[in-house]
């Protein structure tokens, strides 16, 4: 079993949680959901990503235990013990199933690798750092401030 995440990785889920929380709360056009949720993707393949959404127009991937597909966006928050993986064959099962885009987010150098999956899987879209602002198709009007995502609470 792997260890916990340490509270910074902890500070980042919340942090991100509380503003997309609060962007759909204004603008309720899917769902959020964080870990511990399984995302059934292949019989082999089932994750539990840090945090993802599943946009209204396909809210009936959601079971009791999770998801049962692709969501629409996936974020993965880097820790040491799952890094390799989460950058190399979670990335690939993703774009591999339907996954639109994929936020990997380093806390070590802070900064956030934005993947449009559907366009490429192995070359970011955009790598972000704290001075800059995330944008994304999945959350029309958004401008996150990446700064945010890393404040300590």
């Amino acid at each position: 079993m792997a260890p916990s995440p340490d509270l910074f990785h902890q500070d980042i889920l919340l942090n991100l949680a509380w503003i997309l929380r609060d962007y759909l709360e204004k603008n309720p056009i899917g769902k959020l959901t964080i870990a511990p949720s399984d995302v059934h993707l292949t019989d082999l393949n089932v994750y539990q990503p840090d945090l993802y959404f599943v946009s209204n127009a396909r809210k009936s991937i959601f079971s009791q235990q999770g998801a049962e597909g692709a969501p629409d966006l996936v974020v993965e928050i880097l820790s040491p013990k799952t890094a390799r993986f989460d950058k190399g064959i979670k990335r690939e099962v993703y774009a591999r199933t339907g996954v639109k885009e994929l936020w990997i987010i380093d806390p070590v150098v802070r900064q956030v690798q934005v993947y449009h999956l559907v366009e490429s899987a192995d070359v970011p879209a955009a790598t972000l750092g704290e001075e800059s602002h995330l944008k994304s198709g999945l959350f029309p009007g958004l401008k996150l401030g990446v700064e945010s995502i890393f404040a300590r609470q």
